[in-house]
């Protein structure tokens, strides 16, 4: 769903607790276990701007902002600002024991209107690594947190009522490029205190959407695609961690 094209990287290094923030369309920054990265990738589709914060990351563990105020051609995703695990990946679906993560994000300001998801995005390939959104790409997963707007994933739904990490969700499904998208989608809107096993979710598609346990999680990424409107979205508190059988 996210086209990758060149990444600029910001030349400053991460002190730890220091606000640093990235303005440029395709700017990253080392976050610690992490990295922090606008991806404007839409941007063209519409009149705005963007920015992204990095607030603190320690451990396992990062703080980040993102805030946005995009126009015209409502049904188009404008970017996908996210953090992605340096760490978390390389690894096949059927070798993971658990992958626990945790996400705390509020709005801190919204306008009345906005169109606009909070969701990860976590992408499978028959290879150990490769770029998300890209030839290496079997599977782009999302996992969404929040979906304003009446906005839609990619595809149509195919099942309702599943009860995963003691949520309930809606599945899409859909084919984009040369992937396929399988979207997770809240039953019961927004879930702004995630805490859960993402191999549950991983489970549930190999038993249930035949995505197979040979392929590899080439990333995970957390972030929100907005289409129109402005918002200021926080991360308090983000993880994500692999543990192998």
């Amino acid at each position: 769903m996210h086209l990758l094209t060149a990444i600029v990287v910001a030349a400053s290094t991460l002190t730890l607790g220091v606000a640093q923030t990235i303005s440029g369309r395709f700017d990253c920054l080392p976050a610690g276990a992490y990295t922090l990265c606008q991806n404007l990738w839409g941007s063209t589709s519409g009149v705005g701007a963007q920015n992204s914060t990095l607030i603190s990351a320690s451990g396992n563990s990062v703080s980040w902002s993102t805030a946005w105020n995009w126009a015209n051609n409502q049904n188009s995703v404008k970017s996908y600002a996210n953090v992605i695990s340096n760490s978390a990946k390389g690894v096949q679906l059927q070798s993971i024991s658990s992958a626990p993560t945790t996400w705390s994000w509020v709005y801190r300001s919204q306008s009345t209107g906005i169109r606009a998801d909070v969701a990860y995005d976590i992408w499978l390939g028959t290879a150990p690594s490769g770029n998300p959104a890209s030839t290496a790409s079997s599977y782009e997963i999302m996992i969404w947190l929040s979906g304003l707007g009446g906005i839609q994933p990619v595809g149509s739904q195919v099942t309702s009522g599943i009860s995963i990490g003691g949520h309930t969700w809606n599945l899409w499904r859909g084919p984009n490029s040369n992937w396929q998208v399988l979207s997770f989608v809240s039953a019961s809107g927004d879930i702004p205190n995630f805490n859960a096993d993402l191999n549950q979710f991983f489970q549930y598609l190999r038993t249930n959407q035949g995505v197979a346990g040979t392929q590899y999680v080439q990333a995970i990424q957390a972030g929100t695609e907005p289409f129109t409107g402005s918002a200021d979205l926080l991360t308090s508190s983000y993880s994500v961690s692999i543990n192998r059988i």
